[in-house]
This record gives structure tokens, sequence and C-alpha cells, in this order.
């Protein structure tokens, strides 16, 4: 088979769709085909098992994600100080090419931690589970919940993540001279564009479930596919979602399918350890009463 008709095959149907993925554009299930998806939804809102892990948002995790936007936040304006004060236009193309290599790096970042938190653990681990692992488990079944989160809760572990690399931005910055800035600007430019499409991943991902009222802006770049689109990431979302992990630009899923990528790594793990995909998962969808 060509490699674009294994693209077209793997492209999922709209029957597909409807038949194994919420529509989203649907929130209150109005859809509902009978009477036992209104009672015992299989996803949304009124899904019991969406309902307890959105009952479990502490607090604590509230602080946490609120110090980590402000302090992520706060490195990303000093360094793009330091970035426009060194910046050098004979060094545009390098610096272009590096920028971009960040956003592919972002892209892929996006879908192995989301493969690894859809994929594996439970809520039940201990510090991991019930801050981390939770959301995964809440969006599968209940999609449009991340469309009800404000600004901190969507994007406090996200935010998180880049903290280092700008940490290490602003070392260097401070620490090393000219001529060592002048050797690793194009460093520089990879990390910074890779911490900042990190961060901006689950904002990206909120707009692909947003189907009303988003600037006009973020539709065009989901249209030129530089932010994730809604139809792209719909693929995910179909039971029991396995494929398309990719979620920043999303420009990695097709080449990753067509290499098998994640079932080979899913088939070797669960060989070494004899634990199956997604089965904390599937429990969660299934507590239907």
């Amino acid at each position: 088979m060509s490699a674009v008709a294994h693209a077209a095959a793997m492209t999922t149907t709209e029957q597909c769709l409807l038949a194994n993925s919420m529509l989203e554009d649907d929130p209150n299930d109005n859809s509902a085909t009978n009477e036992e998806e209104k009672t015992k939804p299989r996803w949304g809102p009124s899904h019991k098992g969406a309902q307890e892990l959105a009952s479990l948002y502490s607090t604590g995790k509230r602080s946490q994600e609120v110090i980590c936007v402000w302090l992520c936040i706060t490195l990303m304006l000093v360094d793009l100080s330091f970035m426009a004060f060194h910046f050098n236009y004979q060094r545009l193309t390098t610096i272009l090419l590096a920028a971009l290599a960040g956003v592919i790096t972002a892209d892929f970042t996006s879908g192995f931690v989301h493969w690894g938190a859809d994929t594996w653990g439970s809520i039940e681990l201990p510090v991991l589970g019930k801050n981390f692992i939770r959301p995964f488990r809440e969006h599968h079944i209940d999609p449009t919940s991340i469309t009800r989160h404000d600004f901190i809760e969507t994007n406090g572990d996200n935010f998180m993540l880049p903290i280092p690399f700008l940490l290490y931005i602003c070392y260097c910055f401070c620490w090393h001279s000219h001529q060592q800035i002048e050797q690793q600007y194009a460093l520089f430019s990879y990390l910074y564009l890779l911490a900042i499409f990190v961060a901006l991943t689950n904002q990206i991902h909120k707009w692909s479930h947003t189907y009303f009222g988003l600037p006009r802006w973020v539709t065009l770049l989901q249209d030129l596919h530089i932010f994730l689109p809604k139809r792209h990431h719909r693929t995910h979302h179909v039971s029991p979602h396995e494929t398309y992990f990719c979620i920043t630009t999303g420009w990695l899923n097709y080449p990753l399918e067509l290499i098998h990528f994640w079932s080979t790594l899913e088939s070797i793990i669960e060989a070494l350890t004899g634990y199956k995909p997604r089965a904390d998962d599937l429990k969660w969808a299934q507590k239907r009463l």
C-alpha cells in the first residue's frame, strides 16, 4: 500500500466519528439517539465518571498552577528582552530554522506526554495520579470540560514544563560572555520557541475543542494547520483514543502513524511489563451509572 493510500485509510470517517466520539458542538447531548444515552451518557458533563474526576481538582493543585503560570510568564518576558537585545539579522535564517525545530519538538513532546498519560498509570498513583493523570481521564469522557476551565486550570501544568529551559536561557544570558551568547543564540532560539509552544499547547488544544466564539486569528491559524485543527483532533477522540496524540500543531500525527510509532511502543511495554494500554482510561469510561 502506498503512503498516500495508507494515510487515507487511517483517516477516520465521519460515520465513525459520529458513532464513537462525543458531538462536541452538542455538549448538552440533544442528539442522543436512545433513552439509555440520555440517562447513562457515554461522555459529556453528565457522565458519572467525569463528575467524580472533576471533583478531585484541589486547592493545592490550583496553587501549583498559579505559581507555575506566573513564574513561566515572567521568565518568558525576561528571556525575550535578552534575546531582543542580542538579536543579529545576519543569522536570521539559522534562527528561523532553529525556531521551527523548536515548534516541531514541541509537537512531538505534546504527543509523547499525551500518549504516556492517556495510556499508562492510574488516578491512584501517589502525587501524579490526582494531580497530572486525572485531567487526561476526565478529558476523554468529557472532552468539552476543557472549554469550561479558566486560563489557570487549562494551562498550569503546561506552563510548568518549560520553566527549567527558560531558567537555563536566563542563566546563560546573565553569566556567559557576549561571544558565548553569539555562538549559542540559535540554541536559545530553539529552546525559547520550544518553551513557548509547550506552554501554549493546552490552550491550542482547548481551542480545538471550542466550536463557538473563537477569535478570527485563532480559526485562521487552525485553518492553516499552524494550530491544531478541530477536525484533525477529533480523530484522537474516537474511542479507544489510541491515535493522533500530538496536540500542538498536529504536524507529526500522520508520519508517526505511518510508522506505527505509538502502537509499537505499546507492544514493547506490554510485552515487558504485562500492563495493558489504556486499562485505567477504560475503567473510568465505564463509570456511567
